[in-house]
């Protein structure tokens, strides 16, 4: 009369097919790639930042920089300790950062994004 039977093979396969990729992607985590510093920034030891800040939020002030430098015309960051830096990509960041393949691309190849930096900016040439 009610097919119970049928029910519950429906719902074992339903839930099977739901469940799928978590048991498919059981145990090939991979852990995030840790960004290889420059020995510049190294010895620098501060970014503009905090680290944490940085590796979760940077697209979010490099957006905020350039909002502020095109249409306010500030070319200048107050940072959490009180230092001045120069709003700039090519000349603030990447004076430190100038390894694009060990520092930007690890994390950027890891979560599959491609920034769209390097659509305006200069690549910056890497020591072999």
């Amino acid at each position: 009369m009610y097919d119970g039977g049928k029910i519950i093979v429906g719902l074992i396969i339903g839930i099977g097919l739901l469940l799928s990729p978590f048991f498919y992607n059981a145990g090939k985590a991979v852990k995030a790639p840790e960004p290889e510093l420059t020995p510049k920034a190294k010895e620098a030891k501060v970014c503009v930042a905090p680290t944490p800040y940085m590796r979760n939020n940077h697209m979010h002030l490099l957006d905020d920089w350039r909002q502020t430098v095109v249409r306010n015309g500030e070319r200048y960051y107050k940072a959490s300790t009180g230092k001045m830096y120069y709003k700039s990509l090519q000349v603030t960041c990447l004076d430190c950062h100038s390894n694009k393949s060990k520092f930007c691309d690890q994390c950027h190849n890891y979560i599959g994004m491609d920034p769209y930096c390097w659509d305006c900016h200069i690549v910056p040439k890497e020591n072999k």
